[in-house]
């Protein structure tokens, strides 16, 4: 007996018959290999649906006005326009030639140039400099003001002598040191002389402080009134702190203890905590 077909061996067999007929290359549908889809297609397929489905509820969230009398009214109206392309181009090229057109030309003539951007920069920094040095120096003028009324009152007042005699190797203020430990503004006197040397008060006083530490190595805080005088950088201290003081006591030796740079006596005086050149009080 004649084996039954089946519907799709039936369908494969007519295929088959159809594409030796047409010399058309045939595959099986057995024989077909499933192929992965592209991702990039895949996701761009994605975007559409999402889309097609973003308008749809556009549509459908503003239908009362898409569907309106006089939505469909002002549709109907700009289709029946009879429009004149070639104005519609002499338009939009007028309009580009008016307004974006100048707008450059108006920008590119309001920037200034490299070269006088640079100017204006330079001219700026160095405006910007002169005025803080012209501040610098007012506010050095009101301290040397102020110093000068602070060391009168002084002078007026207390009586001074010469700590120790010697070469002044560091005057007060600024200066340019050759070591980098040593502090650019000095806020003393260095009297230069060998280690050993005795040192003097210059004043009466009450030693507020006998200490080794810092970088004043051996030193004294010594108080008359309102001022403080130091007396730094010694070898040998003689006095102890709450130690009553004359003029002209032998209270220490020149030493180059602390952040020295060789022996010499750092001598330092305050008014409050005002800082006061030691030269406009010794003269020397």
């Amino acid at each position: 007996m004649e084996k039954t077909m089946s519907v799709e061996e039936k369908i494969r067999r007519a295929e088959e018959i159809y594409n030796r007929r047409n010399n058309a290359g045939y595959v099986p549908n057995e024989a077909k290999t499933y192929r992965k889809q592209n991702p990039i297609i895949k996701m761009i397929k994605r975007i559409i649906m999402c889309f097609l489905i973003y308008i749809v509820f556009y549509v459908y969230t503003n239908s009362n006005y898409i569907f309106s009398e006089e939505f469909l009214n002002k549709t109907q109206e700009i289709f029946n326009k009879n429009t004149n392309i070639t104005q519609i181009y002499n338009n939009i090229k007028q309009y580009i030639n008016n307004n974006i057109l100048n707008n450059v030309d108006d920008s590119q003539k309001a920037e200034p140039k490299e070269s006088e951007q640079e100017e204006n920069i330079g001219g700026a920094e160095e405006n910007e400099v002169n005025e803080q040095e012209q501040n610098v120096e007012v506010e050095q003028k009101e301290e040397e003001s102020q110093m000068e009324k602070d060391a009168k009152e002084i002078k007026e007042k207390i009586s001074f002598i010469k700590p120790i005699e010697g070469k002044i190797s560091s005057t007060f203020g600024w200066r340019t040191p050759t070591t980098s430990t040593v502090p650019k503004y000095h806020t003393g006197l260095d009297i230069a002389n060998e280690t050993g040397t005795i040192i003097k008060s210059a004043t009466d006083g009450i030693v507020l402080l006998a200490s080794s530490e810092g970088d004043y190595g051996n030193h004294y805080k010594i108080q008359i009134e309102d001022v403080t005088i130091i007396y730094a950088h010694c070898s040998k201290l003689y006095l102890n702190q709450g130690d009553k003081v004359t003029q002209g006591q032998d209270i220490a030796e020149v030493g180059s203890t602390g952040n020295s740079t060789g022996p010499h006596l750092h001598f330092e005086i305050r008014k409050g905590e005002r800082l006061v050149d030691p030269q406009l009080i010794l003269d020397i």
